[in-house]
C-alpha cells in the first residue's frame, strides 16, 4: 500500500508538553502535583456561566453568522477602543474564532504563499511554528535571551529579516516566560516592521494578565494597526478555556479572506460561548481584577522562593508562568523534569517544549492555588538538595 500520510505533518514533532501529561496520567498517583497546565484554576464566573445557560434555555442553539454574533463583535470593538484606543469595524474587521488558536492558523493560511518566511521569537507557544510549516512557510526562529528579559529587540528582528520575510509573530505577554513588551520596545520593533513593509500577528491572549503596567498592543503604535492581526480570546482572562472562543481584528481585506477559510472549515464559533462572552465583556472587569490579584500574589511568591533556593529566575510581568533556570545543575531540562517527577512526584514542563533555546529552563504555571504552590516548592527544595 502506498504511503497514506502527508510528509509535512509526519515530520512535525508532537507537542513536548503532552509527554509529561501522558506520564502523569500513566502514573495514576493522587500524590502527583502538576504545575504544567496553562489553565486558570478558577471557575468561569457564575454570571458568565448563567448567561450561557440562559441562552440554552431560550433555545439559542442555532448557527450564528460566519463572523460571529454582531452583538459580540460590537462588544469586542468597544473593549479594544476603551482599553487600547484602537478602533475596529465590527462588521468588516472582526472575526470570532474557535479559540485564539484558530485565529493563528487561519491568519497564517490567509497571508502565506509557499516559501514566505515567518519570524517566530522563541521560547513561545507551541502552535506558531507547526501552523507556519503547514502553510508552506519557512519559520525563522529568533532566540530570545534571559539577559534581555526574553523581549524581542529591534536589533534581533532586523538581523532575522530577509527579502522573503512576510510576517512577524509577537507572542507577548509570553507563554512560557511571562515576558512582556513595553511601549518603548514596541515602538523600536515597529520602526523595523514599517521600514521592511511586514505584517504582524500579535497574540495578546494574556493582555489582561500583566503585573507591572497595563499591556500595550502594537496596534496602538502609529502606523501599525493597518499591518497587524490582533488576536485575543476569553480563555485566560475570564477562565473560559473550555468554552473555546477567541477573536481576531485586522485589516478588512485580510479578515475577509480569513472569514472565507473559517466559513469552509468551521462555519461559526460555538453559539452558547458567544452569548456568554458578551456578558464577560460587559460585566466581567471585576472578575478579571480579582483573578489578576491572585495570580500576582502567586507570581511574587514563586519568584521569591526560587531565588531563596538559589535558582536564577527572572521576574515575569505577564501571563501566569515563571521560567526558572536550571543551568547550574548540569542537567538538560528534560532530565531535570523527568527526575523531579519520578523522585518528588512533581510535574513541570521542560523549557525545550517551547523551542530549542528553552534548554536550561523549566516552565512552571502558577494557575494553581497558593497551597498547591507551597507544596510544590517544598518538593523542589528537597529535590535540589539531592543534586
Amino acid at each position: 500500500m502506498r504511503n497514506q500520510l502527508s510528509d509535512t505533518i509526519v515530520n512535525i514533532k508532537p507537542s513536548g508538553i503532552r509527554k509529561f501529561f501522558d506520564i502523569v496520567a500513566e502514573m495514576n498517583d493522587p500524590e502527583v502535583i502538576s504545575l504544567g497546565v496553562g489553565e486558570p484554576d478558577f471557575d468561569t464566573p457564575w454570571h458568565i456561566r448563567d448567561e450561557g445557560i440562559y441562552s440554552l434555555e431560550k433555545g439559542k442553539t442555532f448557527y450564528t453568522s460566519n463572523s460571529g454574533l454582531m452583538e459580540l463583535r460590537t462588544e469586542i470593538c468597544n473593549y479594544l477602543s476603551r482599553r487600547f484606543n484602537v478602533q475596529y469595524d465590527p462588521r468588516k474587521q472582526t472575526l470570532i474564532t474557535v479559540g485564539g488558536s484558530e485565529a493563528i492558523d487561519i491568519g497564517l493560511r490567509a497571508l502565506i504563499n509557499p516559501g514566505d518566511e515567518v519570524i517566530i521569537p522563541q521560547p513561545c507557544y507551541v502552535s506558531y511554528e507547526p501552523c507556519a510549516i503547514l502553510t508552506g512557510a519557512k519559520p525563522v526562529i529568533v532566540n530570545l535571551k534571559a539577559e534581555n528579559e526574553f523581549r524581542l529587540t529591534a536589533e534581533e528582528l532586523e538581523e532575522a529579516i530577509t527579502p522573503k520575510t512576510k510576517i512577524v509573530i509577537l507572542p507577548f505577554p509570553n507563554n512560557p516566560t511571562g515576558a512582556i513588551m513595553e511601549r518603548s520596545d514596541l515602538e523600536a520593533v515597529a520602526r523595523v516592521i514599517i521600514e521592511h513593509d511586514l505584517m504582524v500577528m500579535s497574540d495578546e491572549i494574556y493582555a489582561e494578565l500583566t503585573y507591572k503596567d497595563k499591556h500595550v498592543s502594537i496596534a496602538e503604535i502609529p502606523g501599525m494597526q493597518e499591518r497587524t492581526l490582533l488576536i485575543n480570546g476569553f480563555s485566560k482572562a475570564y477562565a473560559m478555556t473550555g468554552w473555546r472562543l477567541g477573536y481576531v481584528c485586522g485589516p478588512e481585506d485580510i479578515i475577509a479572506q480569513m472569514t472565507k477559510i473559517h466559513q469552509f472549515a468551521i462555519m461559526c464559533a460555538p453559539t452558547t460561548s458567544q452569548y456568554a462572552a458578551v456578558e464577560a465583556l460587559r460585566n466581567g472587569d471585576e472578575d478579571v481584577d480579582e483573578m489578576r490579584r491572585a495570580y500576582d500574589q502567586r507570581r511574587r511568591y514563586l519568584v521569591h522562593e526560587f531565588r531563596d533556593i538559589g535558582m536564577d529566575c527572572f521576574e515575569p510581568f505577564g501571563a501566569f508562568y515563571v521560567f526558572p533556570s536550571i543551568q547550574r545543575f548540569g542537567m538538560t531540562s528534560d532530565e531535570f523534569a523527568t527526575r523531579l517527577l519520578k523522585e518528588q512526584k512533581l510535574a513541570v514542563v521542560p523549557g525545550t517544549a517551547f523551542g530549542d533555546c528553552g534548554e536550561g529552563f523549566l516552565r512552571i504555571s502558577y494557575a494553581y492555588s497558593i497551597e498547591s504552590l507551597k507544596k510544590a516548592m517544598g518538593r523542589i527544595r528537597e529535590f535540589v538538595k539531592t543534586i
